[in-house]
């Protein structure tokens, strides 16, 4: 939103079923591709795949589908990463299927084949935010404990390889103290979307500023205060009901 102000955006939160990290691979595709179907109705210009599990896993099989630019979080957060680092060790952190389908070692490997890259599962931390739990003390301590494998390693740069750990980053920076720099994938992967649509000339250059869409697949309520934190502001949000069998 702030990098593309003039561009409406429909955010589609998969709250029924989440958290996406402990599900199998097949199941994260298939969850992925029905929220391709249901998204492409509006006639998206670009799909961006905001989930680090389901980008690793479904990225490439969405691209063999539809006709738009698909973008996922891992690249760009990845590249993000490797011009940072002046050690050339780098953490990750990220959901159980995330850091077991090492997707981001493979991406860093391909920019730099020397780099080391070191990855932790966190599997705590998705659910203090799906909760709205964000500076509390029970979060300082899950996150200290968490981190504890990382902190005696020479890492100088950790990628927060999962779109909800951002609301913990002020957290998770006391954690790992001030030599370590936290890359977002979120904000790179905004700017790769800026990128891709200006080189195709599809941008959004005038006109009223857009009304933005909000979909969830769960219950609405914890949804909606979450993202009126995060984004200062009301939103619309619309509580999906789907037409396909097994959906939770």
């Amino acid at each position: 939103m702030r990098q593309l102000p003039r561009e409406k955006i429909m955010y589609f939160g998969d709250t029924a079923r989440t958290p996406y990290g402990p599900r199998p691979a097949e199941e994260v595709a298939r969850f992925t591709r029905q929220i391709v179907e249901y998204l492409i109705q509006y006639r998206p210009k670009m799909i961006v795949v905001a989930c680090n599990t389901a980008t690793a896993v479904a990225l490439e099989d969405i691209r063999s589908r539809v006709a738009i630019p698909v973008v996922g979080v891992i690249h760009p957060g990845a590249r993000a990463a490797n011009g940072r680092t002046q050690t050339g060790i780098v953490g990750v952190i990220g959901t159980d299927g995330t850091i077991r389908s090492g997707a981001y070692e493979h991406a860093l490997k391909q920019l730099s084949p020397n780099i080391e890259v070191i990855s932790l599962a966190c599997p705590r931390f998705v659910p203090l935010v799906e909760q709205g739990n964000f500076r509390s003390q029970e979060t300082k301590e899950v996150v200290e404990s968490s981190l504890a494998p990382l902190q005696n390693r020479s890492i100088d740069t950790l990628i927060l390889g999962c779109t909800h750990y951002p609301f913990l980053s002020e957290t998770i920076a006391e954690a790992m103290g001030n030599h370590v720099a936290l890359i977002s994938s979120a904000d790179e992967t905004a700017r790769e979307i800026s990128t891709i649509l200006h080189d195709r000339n599809r941008l959004t250059r005038e006109g009223e500023l857009p009304v933005h869409q909000f979909f969830c697949s769960g219950d609405p309520r914890m949804f909606r205060i979450i993202a009126q934190q995060w984004l200062g502001e009301q939103i619309e949000l619309t509580p999906v009901v789907w037409q396909v069998p097994n959906i939770v």
